[in-house]
């Protein structure tokens, strides 16, 4: 039978330390991983910032929408045909065009709302979100949001 010798301290000769052949693989599985790793945290931190202003643009559009709905109870008559403007909030500028066409039933309106957080009018809308609203006293009849 073989016996392990000892060396120095009473520590087996073959329980010292790491070859280099299984140090550089290590080396290797952290060079591959880190980099899709560093990849998959830009993609989260991106994410994020994205659904953040869509959640403000989200707040700019209703903000209007409640807007044109305090207008048309005091005024007592809709507001028809196109407008834009720009709001500020959360420290940033938003812009916005709101959009207002009769639909096929009397007396009731499509009331569009896009948001950008850009001023060009070519850049692509964060939301718009969609309302019907008739002239009897301004009310809303429901809305959703389009993508």
């Amino acid at each position: 039978m073989m016996q392990m010798i000892c060396v120095s301290g009473g520590i087996p000769a073959r329980t010292r330390g790491f070859t280099l052949v299984e140090v550089m693989v290590a080396l290797a599985i952290v060079a591959l991983a880190l980099p899709a790793l560093l990849f998959a945290l830009h993609q989260q931190v991106d994410g994020t910032g994205y659904l953040r202003d869509k959640s403000l643009a989200q707040i700019v559009a209703n903000n209007k929408l409640v807007e044109l709905r305090l207008l048309a109870a005091a005024r007592g008559e809709l507001f028809q045909g196109a407008d834009s403007g720009r709001e500020e909030l959360a420290g940033r500028e938003w812009y916005w065009r709101l959009e207002s066409t009769p639909t096929q039933v009397q007396g009731f309106f499509r009331i569009e709302i896009s948001v950008r957080s850009s001023e060009d009018e070519n850049a692509p809308s964060l939301l718009s979100l969609v309302a019907f609203m008739s002239r009897s006293g301004g009310q809303s009849a429901g809305f959703s949001r389009a993508p």
